[in-house]
């Protein structure tokens, strides 16, 4: 960089001593910086505590790029003396580059740089003496007019300036023009230094002047000395003080950002209850065109009379079904009338009753083997159903045979009948787990529930952990001698606490206000929904890991749900999936979990049965697997 300067202190004194003076004893001034937060400050009240931050776990080397820039005159000196203090009696090393060159006077070696090279490179006072110069920027400025000798062009500033500077011979070095070639067609860029910009040939660059080293007296190295090491240090994963920095960081930013945490809690419970009032009831107001022949409409109505002679059945049967079922009934005089309501979307289905209805289910009960064709074409209800939507077209033909079933029931009593003739011959036990009106919310509650568990702890974790990352959070901490295992750790243990939250709230919404089947152990759904959650999160750190931008992130963690939703038997049984995909489903990391809370929510089985424990034993198996990914990827990735 052009003009730019390169202070280094080296040579750690005294490298067993550690200053008991606490660094901030250096910034007292502006000690209330620590009460806001770092974004609120200023520019130097920023660079002052990001100073600190470097300084307080007391680096061996420590590189500062221009860190007295914005401060004042009186905290800048501090900060030199504190440097020089850490380089004399403690083990850091120092290198620092700065544009304030003559503030560098009390380092022990200085480089100083223009065009990209090295013009000199030794102590202060050997180069203050060497060109018998008053400050360190005479020596700078002797240097680069040295570096320029030689080019034909120069303005009458530059001019003036080189003619009342003396240039001394560079020990060392020979003539100026010695191991360089200065003449015309060598050319640069003056700027900067002499005010004034001079464009010069640039085929080639700048060529370093500064002497090489010598090898007779090469710089002294500080003495490397490695600290003991008992056996117990190499047995330690984490360092609690470094954990207990992280995880104080995490929930700091969580303490600052409670609006956000509060939906992060809140948005599986609304999930949850969303899923409990949405899904898995039966639909209500189906609207059924009916076509009734016994009755003359609209001047005539239907009245439910259940009577052995009734004349009006097929009233009796609709009226019981409307009541039962929930079932929206709108008549029509004519069937073609009817079938156009469906064809338009009005209704879902047509029912069409014989006029003679009630006189051949009569003759149909009476006869039975012997009854007429007439009385069989009779007694029967035509139905024309619109199947576009599957389930609400299963939903009505369950309760139209049901209803059918039911009414039929009530008439053979009323006439003195067994109503078991009315009955199919399969007669349908005590289910041995379940009930005998199964509800597909009990079915899809364990899918529903683990997942929401899954991928709000993946959102929460990947979110976190790629904020520290852009911020450049995740990169000074690796710098520091954070590692990648403490890193993960710490987002563990306080994405745990979220984690516990939510799953303690969706649990006690599913299963305690609603009321959903829970047979089992609570020990056991509660620890394996933790499990689904900690599974996430070690999740979201591979994406977080693996991805640089939050769209990435959520590409991949979008292009992971749906397959999980749709292949871990959640919304549909793995039983109906083609064979392939049975083998991909398997080992998946919610499929088998899935099962395993089903069994212990509807069927009440423990640990001793396999296919629940397996269910445990995937998620562990998957947590570990992630983490070693996140790990691995960390390490290779380097923040």
């Amino acid at each position: 960089m052009e003009g730019h300067y390169c202070a280094r202190t080296l040579y750690p004194q005294d490298s067993g001593y550690k200053s008991a003076r606490p660094i901030m004893a250096y910034f007292s001034t502006n000690i209330y910086i620590f009460f806001r937060q770092v974004k609120n400050l200023s520019g130097g009240q920023q660079r002052r505590v990001s100073l600190a931050a470097t300084l307080i776990h007391e680096p061996e080397l420590l590189i500062l790029d221009e860190p007295t820039v914005g401060v004042d005159p009186i905290l800048r000196t501090q900060i030199w003396n504190h440097l020089v203090e850490i380089t004399k009696h403690g083990r850091t090393t120092v290198i620092i580059t700065t544009h304030y060159i003559d503030e560098t006077r009390q380092a022990h070696l200085i480089g100083l740089m223009r065009g990209g090279y090295f013009l000199a490179e030794e102590s202060p006072e050997k180069l203050i003496q060497q060109f018998n110069a008053e400050s360190l920027e005479d020596v700078f400025l002797k240097l680069s007019v040295i570096q320029n000798m030689g080019k034909r062009r120069r303005s009458s500033i530059a001019q003036t300036v080189t003619e009342n500077i003396h240039v001394p011979t560079l020990p060392g070095a020979g003539a100026v023009n010695e191991g360089a070639v200065l003449d015309d067609e060598l050319g640069g860029e003056i700027s900067g230094e002499f005010g004034d910009n001079v464009s010069m040939n640039s085929r080639t660059g700048r060529v370093s002047i500064a002497p090489e080293p010598s090898a007779d007296h090469p710089p002294e190295l500080p003495p490397e000395e490695e600290p003991e090491l008992s056996w117990k240090d190499h047995l330690k994963i984490v360092q609690m003080h470094h954990m207990h920095a992280l995880i104080w960081k995490n929930f700091l930013w969580m303490w600052r950002n409670i609006p956000m945490m509060l939906f992060v809690i809140g948005l599986p419970v609304g999930q949850a209850i969303l899923f409990c009032l949405a899904i898995g009831k039966d639909p209500n107001d189906v609207r059924i065109s009916v076509v009734n022949n016994e009755i003359d409409y609209p001047s005539e109505h239907c009245r439910a009379l259940l009577d052995c002679n009734n004349s009006r059945l097929s009233c009796t049967y609709l009226e019981y079904i409307r009541q039962n079922y929930s079932l929206d009934m709108k008549y029509y005089q004519t069937e073609e009338d009817a079938r156009q309501s469906v064809v338009r979307g009005q209704s879902w289905a047509v029912m069409v009753v014989r006029h003679n209805f009630s006189d051949s289910l009569r003759n149909r009960l009476e006869y039975g083997k012997d009854v007429d064709e007439g009385d069989l074409f009779g007694s029967t209800i035509s139905v024309y159903q619109d199947k576009s939507n599957e389930n609400i077209a299963t939903f009505l033909t369950r309760d139209l045979l049901f209803g059918f079933a039911n009414f039929f029931s009530s008439y053979l009593s009323s006439c003195d009948v067994d109503t078991r003739i009315a009955n199919l011959p399969i007669r349908w036990g005590a289910p041995a787990y379940g009930f005998e009106n199964p509800n597909f919310t009990d079915f899809a509650a364990p899918g529903v529930v683990l997942t929401i568990i899954f991928f709000m702890a993946v959102a929460l974790t990947s979110g976190a952990m790629l904020i520290e990352r852009n911020e450049g959070i995740l990169e000074r901490s690796l710098v520091n001698g954070i590692s990648g295992v403490e890193l993960l750790s710490s987002q563990i243990f306080t994405q745990f606490i979220v984690m516990l939250g939510q799953t303690i709230m969706v649990l006690l919404v599913v299963f305690v206000f609603f009321a959903l089947t829970q047979q089992g152990s609570w020990w056991l759904v509660f620890t394996i929904t933790l499990l689904a959650g900690m599974c996430g999160m070690c999740f979201g750190f591979v994406v977080s890991c693996s991805c640089d931008t939050e769209r990435t992130a959520t590409y991949m963690a979008l292009g992971s749900f749906l397959p999980i939703v749709m292949l871990c038997g959640i919304i549909w049984p793995i039983e109906a999936m083609d064979n392939y995909l049975k083998y991909i489903s398997s080992v998946l990391p919610l499929t088998q979990a899935t099962d395993s809370m089903r069994c212990v929510l509807a069927r009440g089985w423990g640990m001793s049965k396999p296919v629940v424990y397996q269910g445990f034993v995937s998620l562990i198996v998957w947590i570990i697997v992630f983490l070693t990914i996140s790990i691995l990827v960390l390490k290779f990735k380097k923040g």
